[in-house]
């Protein structure tokens, strides 16, 4: 019975992981287009044209948050 909580802050570390690199891809195709492009965030489920600096800062902030949880698992 001990093993089911431990597995799922397993798989709730290897999902935080996950978030985590989808963040970290999306700044870097952020990153790589030119700056007279439109970017689109997602708020709730829409999308909203935004430029490129708005986006990336929008993906940095939900990299950074998703950071702290694993790193407060972690600490667990």
């Amino acid at each position: 019975m001990a093993s089911a909580p431990s597995s799922d802050l397993q798989d709730l570390k290897v999902a935080l992981g996950r978030e985590i690199r989808i963040h970290e891809v999306s700044i870097a195709e952020l990153s790589s287009l030119s700056s007279s492009r439109a970017a689109y965030v997602k708020n709730g489920n829409l999308y909203f044209r935004a430029s490129i600096e708005k986006a990336k800062a929008t993906e940095q902030k939900q990299l950074e948050s998703a950071k702290a949880k694993l790193e407060k698992l972690n600490a667990s």
